[in-house]
């Protein structure tokens, strides 16, 4: 939600300022894509506990309970 609100905020002032339409339309696309990469960033730190226990559950099952067949 932040970077929806830089973004818009970032627009806002630019338009105020006067720059061309065409250079707002390109630095607001710039702008997104910098703060969805690192909104996404942000957000795999945010997870990155959780896929540890994941990986530590799979290697757990694969190597002391899972007993294949034959």
């Amino acid at each position: 939600m932040f970077e929806v609100i830089f973004v818009l905020v970032f627009v806002a002032t630019l338009m105020v300022t006067g720059v061309t339409f065409v250079t707002l339309i390109a630095a607001a696309g710039f702008a997104f894509v910098v703060m969805s990469l690192v909104g996404m960033l942000g957000l795999a730190l945010k997870l990155l506990p959780w896929i540890l226990v994941v990986m530590v559950g799979v290697w757990f099952f694969k190597n002391y309970v899972y007993q294949p067949r034959g």
